[in-house]
């Protein structure tokens, strides 16, 4: 999960790839206020951290209104430091099947993150396998949102775009605007997303956004349903471990292809707005693995109930498969 401004598909780092904790709050939680937009359905921001409890304090700090970002409705707040020590003896935690065994998987993986889960259930968590059909389909939602949706407003509308009110950095906007004088500069991913994405507009005139925007709330009720009997779900964060960056020179295709095969399992919890965290959980020839917990909306504390049992009951770096 690459957190800040996260779309699944950006190009920063992800959290998971560093083996740190990086927590994606529910969508609106912390303003947006000043970050470079991408897609405001889409993004997110949040702390990423070296503890549980630095991720904890960070949030209480970042959380709440401001009164300048209109995504921030109906924003819940709280203390997120006194979920810390309290263990996850009676929680039901959900084991998303669906999140496991993509074609992209890597065993070792999906491995580490069972020995995970397993622990939850060692420190007195109820551990089930569930199954979300749909979660399968979400990186097909989310494409259209993340593609036509950047498009749109991050580059033809110079990150900021129109109607909607709050505040607009225009020196951001001023600067950003001048993309179109070097657009040789950019990213083959981001070029690949703007002219698929304009191509799509062109062609069916934003009738797949909306499609996808209508589709968000059966996926977001998909998940929702079985958290109604869960405290959280789990899965991987991310389905392998880092790959190298390709070299300059490389097949482009290498490029896009490392950008996005990573997304099967972050990609629809940008769509739906859930809180999801991502917790190191092993090692494999010395890369990191991550395991993420995903909350009900607004029930970051929850999460940071589970992670910050799950790091105080062992060292994850001693975890290997």
């Amino acid at each position: 999960m690459a957190i800040g401004g996260d779309q699944g598909g950006s190009i920063r780092i992800p959290a998971a790839y560093c083996g740190i904790y990086g927590m994606k709050p529910t969508h609106g939680l912390v303003p947006y206020t000043g970050v470079m937009p991408i897609e405001l359905t889409l993004d997110h921001t949040g702390p990423m951290t070296a503890t549980v409890a630095d991720n904890a304090l960070l949030l209480e700090v970042l959380a709440g209104p401001d009164g300048l970002d209109p995504r921030q409705v109906n924003v819940k707040v709280d203390a997120y430091t006194t979920a810390l020590g309290k263990g996850v003896s009676g929680m039901r935690i959900g084991i998303v099947k669906e999140g496991f065994g993509h074609a992209v998987s890597e065993g070792v993986v999906d491995t580490l993150v069972r020995r995970g889960a397993e622990r939850f259930k060692e420190l007195g968590a109820t551990v089930d396998e569930v199954s979300i059909p749909m979660h399968l389909l979400g990186p097909a939602i989310w494409t259209p949102i993340a593609v036509e949706g950047a498009t749109w407003q991050m580059m033809n509308g110079n990150g900021y775009g129109f109607n909607w009110k709050g505040l607009y950095v225009t020196s951001l906007i001023g600067a950003h605007a001048s993309w179109r004088a070097r657009a040789d500069e950019l990213s083959d991913t981001l070029k690949a997303t703007i002219l698929f994405g304009q191509y799509i507009l062109n062609k069916h005139r934003g009738h797949y956004y909306g499609k996808s925007q209508n589709l968000a709330r059966k996926l977001t009720a998909a998940y929702d349903t079985v958290l109604d009997r869960y405290d959280l779900l789990l899965m991987p964060t991310l389905p392998m471990r880092a790959t190298k960056i390709p070299a300059p020179g490389d097949p482009r295709m290498d490029t896009i292809s490392r950008a996005f095969e990573m997304l099967g399992n972050t990609a629809p919890f940008d769509v739906t707005g859930h809180p999801a965290m991502t917790v190191p959980c092993g090692m494999s020839d010395g890369l990191p693995a991550g395991l993420m917990l995903i909350g009900k909306a607004f029930d970051e504390s929850t999460i940071y109930r589970a992670a910050h049992a799950f790091e105080q009951s062992h060292d994850w770096m001693k975890v290997t498969a």
